[in-house]
């Protein structure tokens, strides 16, 4: 009784706080907790007629189903592929830029560079492919032109599935390196500035004070990210792969989010598709939860 009226005294007290936390929290439950029931449809034969509460229980056979279809490896395949290389391109590269940023002692010069980075972050995905198959047009295309000129061949780049991954991946460079900067900016910033001055009455070096006061100083916010971005690892974009996608590359572009949508949006296979969101968010959590462990146990620095 006595800690049920010391929490009501807190909520009296703090009324307006708790009431600003009312609509945050109620956005939560009903448009990230209630929809989760839809979850079970997985384990359905869903049909909209009979509903989620009528259509019969036929357990993990659509799971069963995805994995001996014929097209399980690839599908798997190209996702773990292109989301380990997104990994290992596009999560260090905005940490270099970061650095090499910080070290620009012109500040006119920084903020026109950091404007220039963080300017394509801005630009629709749609725009951007649309950029992408303009600039690659093997007919009209500035690439191909200059290829042309050099004595090449005109290259049919969306048309290859070689191509693909190189594209999707330096697009991904292109347009995100300039936000993700500013986190570890931002980081940067927040080194104190006495480390710096005593390491130069030192005689350290820019790279020695870069090696031992810059990158030491910024690794926990390097670890939360990198945790978050492998308990990302397969939600890889589903909008920039499947405008990129054409008939003659969806070997090579063909992942989980555009094998769901064709799954359950065209071709109305709900129950299947939700199976195969499902285990592709299962995976998503295991990585999560080993990874988060695993910087836990190294250095100390986890989301939870």
């Amino acid at each position: 009784m006595k800690r049920s009226s010391g929490i009501g005294k807190r909520i009296q007290a703090n009324w307006e706080l708790y009431l600003l936390l009312l609509l945050p929290v109620a956005y939560f439950i009903i448009f990230r907790y209630w929809p989760m029931y839809g979850v079970t449809i997985a384990f359905k034969d869903f049909t909209p007629a009979k509903g989620i509460m009528d259509s019969p229980w036929i357990g993990l056979d659509h799971f069963m189903t995805f994995f001996h279809s014929y097209n399980f490896e690839q599908i798997i395949g190209n996702t773990i592929f292109l989301s380990l290389l997104l990994l290992a391109i596009a999560f260090p590269i905005p940490i270099i830029i970061a650095i090499m940023l910080n070290q620009v002692a012109n500040q006119k010069l920084k903020r026109f560079m950091q404007t220039s980075i963080y300017a394509p972050y801005f630009i629709s995905t749609v725009v951007l492919i649309g950029m992408v198959f303009v600039f690659l047009s093997p007919n009209s295309g500035i690439v191909n032109t200059i290829i042309v000129a050099l004595g090449g061949d005109p290259v049919l780049f969306m048309a290859k599935s070689e191509w693909f991954r190189p594209i999707y991946v330096f697009t991904e460079v292109w347009q995100n390196t300039g936000f993700a900067s500013i986190i570890y900016l931002a980081a940067l910033a927040g080194i104190d500035p006495h480390l710096h001055e005593a390491a130069v009455v030192d005689g350290a070096s820019k790279w020695q004070r870069i090696r031992h006061i810059d990158i030491p100083g910024i690794t926990p916010t390097i670890v939360i990210l990198f945790i978050l971005a492998v308990g990302n690892l397969m939600n890889i974009g589903f909008e920039k792969a499947f405008l990129m996608q054409t008939d003659i590359n969806v070997d090579a572009s063909e992942i989980i989010p555009t094998y769901v949508y064709k799954i359950g949006i065209q071709r109305g296979q709900y129950s299947f598709s939700a199976a195969i969101g499902l285990f592709n968010a299962l995976i998503n959590l295991v990585l999560l939860l080993i990874v988060n462990r695993t910087a836990k146990k190294l250095n100390g620095n986890s989301l939870f």
